[in-house]
């Protein structure tokens, strides 16, 4: 009933989740059936003790309307009889002054007694104290003691009706050795009441039934002096003509709220102990309170039968000991010296306590309220964010060091580092996954699914937004030497080396062994907590592990593509605005390129993570294609019929096929020779009769679907017999074609 709402967002937090709303609302509606059933349930108990007690009420309303009916039937029978007798004031008289005289000479007789029984009854005392462990006069000290202290209140009583006040005082002084006995028996009784288990424990049932018998008598005294205190506050007009039935005790003693504060006063102070040994050792909270349920064992054992059953003692002794339960786990769980793994036991503690309650016949719902106030959600919650937040922590700090590691890259020596294998790296990427390792233990530690699972989540979530991060970074620094804005180049080799190390890093990540003998650091993690999390959830995180790879794998790629880009930007700045210009046909600047290329290529190699080498390679000649391509776009783009344009660009393309057809891995030449054959429909399109135009471009456009009309258009107007309507025939081709789209083609990055 006092579980706290789950909101939405933290059932439906990936587009997958969407698929279990059928399955949510299943469950939903078996909860909701659940709970409607036990609000059933307790509304008809609630009705019926409702019921029972205004029928107790009525049925006592109605023995106080007779017992006040048959008083004053009394009281008009008396009343009527003094006036049916003769001389009845007289004979009144006379019997009173007889019934004064019997009081005062009984009251005599026990004053006179008063202390030779009250120095017995501390001999009786002394005795007990000798053998505490079985008074044997409990009873006969609680019986004299009884009587001692009614003739000390009829004494006060009758002084205080008199019309001598002053008299009060010597009787006081008079019955003061009373109240000394009284204190120490009071002793033995919280004595006993304090060591009930023990003696249950040690088969002393005769202590605990004559303690039990004082607890009822002083129970069924109190009962007497509420219920006649009652009577006579709304009777007070006739209550001076039964004084007799007031004889007796006159106050509330109170002993059995002593016994249960007793009984209270024992569980405070071994939940004290207890509290001691869990902060000292938080896996101990089990161990710490194995007295509890021995102590309710024992009373449902042992001490049931020795006790009255209208008290039943052993719910009333389970219902305190609840009570202070619940008040023990809320204090640790709001008290600051307790720490997170506190924290954890005390969360995984109720499903226990109630399962040990169970054993001795408690239902969950009998006891109320929850043990933790069904905060276990919360503290859930709060432990995951905490690890979540020390994540954050480190995560950013390890961030903020990367930033000005990155900054400081120009320092003397470079600052990176260099792994076992001769690849640049850099300095954190170890101290990230070892700090990623550590917090999911500490999820693990918690001994629940659901925390490790939010916290593999988070992770997920941080490592996103590190790959983001890191091209950002990357990406703004680069910007500054592609926009001109850095006009210095001092830093400009270190950035490359920093986009290699980068790019190293994540192969470092996803780098598996094909015999399966070493894993990437992903991988590595993904094994970690496979075990750790619901197989559920582990569908999901495999899908979220292969977004994080295909991630690792993007960036790479990415800054070895930027690498390139870089290349062309600063050091082929001078000679790319040359192509396919008056300049182009007397330049080398091919030859030149590719030997720049070249001795990228050798400088790279021992620090270029293997497998990216051949990547290297290629994204290289398809940037150099792409750029070749794009020249066309460059002022003074022109090709002439008179001029051998055919010859230069075959020697170019001869200049790129002799490097790319000598690289060590043949295959990723082939590769990139066959990219390269879009130069074909290029030439084509430069050469062939303007009739033969939109035919070539129609070739070329199912061969490229993504083949872009306005760069077809800049290819056209290059030549020297452009006019407009080889462009409008063309368009009006275009116009007329039904391209199927297929996978993306080099000419989509052609602008």
């Amino acid at each position: 009933m006092d579980v706290p709402p789950v909101k939405l967002a933290e059932l439906l937090r990936h587009p997958d989740d969407l698929d279990k709303i059928a399955a949510l609302k299943a469950e939903f509606t078996r909860k909701k059936a659940a709970v409607d059933s036990q609000l059933r349930s307790g509304l008809r108990d609630q009705l019926e003790t409702t019921q029972s007690g205004m029928n107790g009420l009525a049925d006592g309303q109605k023995t106080v309307q007779q017992i006040k009916e048959e008083m004053m039937k009394i009281d008009k029978i008396c009343s009527g009889s003094q006036n049916m007798i003769t001389d009845f004031a007289t004979i009144n008289l006379v019997s009173q002054a007889h019934r004064n005289f019997g009081a005062v000479e009984a009251m005599r007789r026990n004053l006179e007694m008063f202390s030779d029984r009250l120095n017995g009854v501390l001999e009786m005392l002394r005795q007990d104290d000798a053998d505490a462990e079985n008074m044997p006069n409990l009873l006969a000290i609680h019986y004299e003691l009884t009587q001692l202290r009614n003739i000390r209140d009829d004494a006060i009583e009758q002084i205080q009706r008199g019309d001598d006040p002053s008299l009060q005082s010597t009787l006081e002084d008079y019955f003061e050795r009373l109240d000394s006995a009284v204190k120490w028996f009071d002793e033995h009784i919280t004595l006993i009441a304090q060591s009930l288990i023990n003696l249950v424990v040690d088969d002393n049932n005769s202590l605990v039934v004559r303690f039990a018998l004082v607890i009822e008598a002083e129970e069924k005294s109190d009962q007497r002096v509420l219920a006649l205190q009652e009577a006579l506050k709304d009777h007070k007009e006739i209550a001076t003509r039964f004084q007799s039935i007031t004889d007796g005790a006159k106050t509330v003693r109170g002993y059995k709220d002593k016994f249960l504060k007793a009984i209270k006063q024992v569980g405070e102070s071994q939940f004290a102990e207890s509290r001691e040994q869990f902060l000292g050792d938080p896996k101990e909270l089990e161990k710490s309170l194995k007295w509890y349920f021995n102590d309710l064992n024992t009373v449902r054992l042992g001490m049931v039968q020795l006790m009255p059953k209208k008290w039943k003692i052993f719910k009333t002794w389970a219902t305190m000991y609840h009570d202070l339960m619940h008040a023990f786990l809320v204090g640790l769980i709001d008290d600051p010296q307790t720490s997170s793994s506190h924290t954890l036991e005390i969360v995984s503690w109720p499903e226990k306590y109630y399962r040990k309650m169970n054993k001795l016949g408690f239902k969950q719902d009998e006891l109320t309220p929850h043990v933790i106030d069904n905060r276990e959600t919360e503290l859930v919650r709060d432990f995951r964010s905490l690890i979540i937040r020390f994540l954050d922590e480190w995560i950013d700090r390890i961030f903020v060091q990367e930033r000005k590691d990155f900054a400081a890259r120009n320092a003397e020596g470079g600052n990176l580092e260099v792994d076992e294998y001769g690849y640049f790296r850099t300095k954190n990427l170890v101290d990230l996954w070892r700090m990623l390792r550590e917090q999911l233990d500490v999820a693990a530690n918690s001994k629940r699914a659901d925390v490790v699972e939010g916290v593999v989540d988070a992770m997920f979530q941080r490592l996103r937004t590190r790959q983001q991060g890191w091209q950002k970074m990357l990406e703004d620094e680069a910007a500054r030497y592609e926009t001109g804005k850095m006009v210095e180049l001092d830093g400009f080799q270190p950035l490359q080396d920093w986009l290699v190390a980068t790019a190293n890093d994540q192969i470092a990540c996803i780098d598996d062994s094909e015999d399966g003998s070493r894993l990437g650091y992903l991988s590595d993690f993904q094994k970690k907590f496979t075990d750790m999390v619901t197989p559920q959830y582990m569908e999901r995180a495999e899908s979220e592990v292969m977004a994080i790879r295909d991630g690792y794998v993007d960036l790479s790629t990415w800054c070895i593509t930027k690498f390139a880009q870089l290349v062309f930007t600063i050091d082929f700045k001078a000679v790319m605005p040359d192509f396919f210009t008056a300049k182009w046909y007397t330049s080398t600047a091919m030859a030149r390129m590719v030997a720049t290329f070249e001795e990228y290529v050798s400088d790279y190699k021992q620090v270029l993570h293997h497998s990216l080498l051949d990547i290297f390679i290629e994204i290289f000649a398809e940037e150099l294609l792409i750029r070749y391509l794009s020249s066309v776009r460059n002022k003074g783009a022109k090709f002439r019929r008179s001029d051998k344009f055919q010859d230069k660009i075959f020697d170019d393309l001869s200049t790129a096929f002799g490097y790319f057809s000598n690289l060590p891995n043949p295959g990723v030449g082939i590769s990139i020779k066959e990219t390269w054959r879009v130069t074909e429909p290029f030439l084509q399109l430069l050469t062939v009769e303007k009739e033969q135009v939109p035919a070539v471009f129609e070739a070329f456009k199912r061969g490229y679907w993504d083949l872009q009309i306005s760069w077809v258009e800049a290819v056209l107007r290059s030549r020297d017999d452009f006019d407009r309507s080889m462009l409008n025939a063309v368009k009006a081709r275009a116009a007329q074609m039904d391209v199927v789209r297929g996978p993306e083609t080099v000419m989509s990055k052609v602008k």
